[in-house]
């Protein structure tokens, strides 16, 4: 690696941290990002980790959270911050620029360095480098498959071989949804070789060979790094069976039978054309249109200097094949684009090298369109910033998910400043219903207190110092217990959702006689 290479990629580098770091706390805490929050604090407590086949997906997120926990310094489940938890995909999302050197001899320098640019300024990758969800993780470590299979093949190393399988294995244990990118890689193979037959009548990659014991180590690691951790450092011995169990109800999800349900534009008018009004546009076709003329540039042979173009043409039909796998499967959750649109960045780096080669000798064309490029990364950088702060939580924002609403961090304050009132704050009973479960993140944000209670109905005792229930449960608990418990304030919990707050009345009554008097009074 060059140092104009090494410079260009520590100011990708510079560029996808400055993006990715600010007010990591600042917006609520998605619902699934909650919900393994939760499953964290277990784990990282000493309560262990056990994994549910039906729900929650692969255990390494948790386990490869427990560093950055203990660094972070946090004491107890209450210190522990959700900036802590979002550097773990942030971390892994900086960390697929860092991997690209590995594919220097296979995209070529110049490529390498354009994927490095668009995988920092990408919208959609800098907003999911902050969410504590698997996504991340799974890109990373799929693309670290990728170029460990490609350095065993240039080396024919056992090293290579050995770190493939130990990825493979925590692809294993990170997302069920692994299997699509194996698929997509099989079929890529199949494919590439296939087309070089129709071409040439040669095979494609001849020294694809591989020799069978470098083949089985490597799958006997890959068992092995996937049954640590699916049987939670051997205490769980069901884990790795219910590895296989779990493709039943996640099949059966994929097939339609979930909320999330959505036709086939849904992930292209996410990144290629997105407005809503009152809303900027947002848009990364600018990628795309690069990632096809990378494609044709590879199809058409037209030689690129340092590019290996078979490698391009397969990673072309794996990024198509993926992409198709996506998008023809009814369940879609605006996360999954990352598969697929990481493919399509790292065409990306090969398209810019293509436009600018097509310059030939016209250097003056070369720096206009390099130029052009730069605008394009920076507006792109722009779209990133507004997705990841000023649009982190708005539904006009086209990663915004079922979003829990600002609003409810002022349910949190409210309950914390009414419960501060108290001799043992954390002591207070709290009671908190919502139907068909649907309280997530509150019980990540009332995890500091020990005695809270959650139900799906309003339960025949309802009554508590602290209540919070669903707007849809028609509680009408001030009334019922005439007025000896209030309702204080009516909370968005995410659009379409409100959240009631009651209090007793001698707490709330306690809680005003001690509230600090407005400014203008004092």
């Amino acid at each position: 690696m060059n140092r104009w290479l090494t410079l260009g990629l520590l100011l990708a580098v510079a560029a996808a941290l400055l993006l990715r770091l600010p007010h990591l706390n600042q917006r609520p805490l998605h619902t699934d990002e909650s919900v393994h929050a939760v499953k964290f604090l277990g784990l990282w407590e000493g309560r262990g980790y056990r994994y549910d086949p039906n729900e929650y997906h692969g255990p390494i997120l948790y386990y490869v959270t427990l560093p950055f926990v203990w660094l972070s310094g946090a004491r107890g489940a209450a210190a522990v911050e959700a900036s802590a938890l979002r550097m773990v995909p942030l971390v892994f999302g900086v960390g697929l620029i860092l991997l690209l050197p590995l594919l220097g001899d296979a995209l070529g320098r110049p490529a390498v360095f354009w994927a490095a640019l668009w995988t920092a300024v990408s919208p959609a990758f800098v907003f999911y480098s902050r969410y504590y969800i698997h996504e991340l993780l799974l890109v990373f470590f799929t693309l670290l498959l990728l170029a460990a299979g490609w350095r065993y093949l240039q080396t024919r190393r056992l090293g290579w071989a050995l770190l493939a399988g130990a990825v493979l294995g925590l692809m294993h244990a990170t997302k069920e949804t692994f299997v699509f990118n194996l698929v997509a890689l099989a079929a890529a193979a199949v494919l590439a070789g296939a087309w070089e037959h129709w071409r040439a009548g040669a095979l494609w990659f001849p020294e694809l060979r591989l020799r069978r014991r470098h083949l089985l180590a490597a799958l006997a690691v890959a068992a092995v790094v996937s049954v640590v951790f699916f049987t939670s450092c051997f205490t769980n011995a069901s884990g790795p069976l219910d590895s296989i169990r779990t493709y039943l109800p996640w099949l059966h999800r994929a097939g339609g039978a979930s909320p999330h349900e959505h036709p086939w534009p849904f992930y292209f008018k996410r990144l290629l054309w997105f407005h809503k009004a009152g809303g900027p546009v947002w848009t990364e076709v600018l990628i795309w249109l690069l990632a096809i003329v990378g494609l044709a540039a590879a199809f058409t042979s037209h030689p690129l200097n340092g590019v290996n173009l078979r490698f391009v043409r397969f990673l072309g039909f794996y990024t198509l094949c993926l992409t198709a796998i996506y998008n023809v499967l009814p369940y879609k959750t605006p996360w999954c684009v990352l598969g697929f649109h990481h493919g399509f960045i790292l065409l990306a780096g090969v398209g810019a090298v293509a436009l600018l080669a097509w310059c030939g000798r016209r250097r003056w064309l070369a720096v206009v369109i390099a130029l052009a490029l730069f605008a394009g990364a920076v507006q792109l950088a722009a779209q990133a910033r507004r997705a990841a702060i000023t649009f982190a939580a708005d539904p006009r924002n086209p990663w915004v998910y079922a979003h829990t609403s600002p609003d409810l961090l002022r349910l949190v304050a409210q309950i914390n400043a009414i419960t501060a009132t108290q001799a043992q704050p954390d002591q207070t009973l709290i009671k908190v219903f919502a139907r068909g479960g649907d309280y997530w993140p509150l019980p990540w944000y009332l995890r500091a207190y020990p005695h809270v209670g959650w139900w799906s109905e309003v339960p025949p005792d309802p009554y508590a110092p602290i209540i919070v229930a669903s707007s849809s449960l028609n509680a009408n608990l001030d009334e019922k217990s005439d007025k000896r418990f209030l309702m204080v304030g009516l909370f968005q919990q995410r659009p379409g959702v409100g959240m009631e707050l009651y209090v007793e009345f001698n707490l709330w009554k306690k809680y005003l006689e001690m509230r600090p008097p407005p400014k203008d009074e004092e």
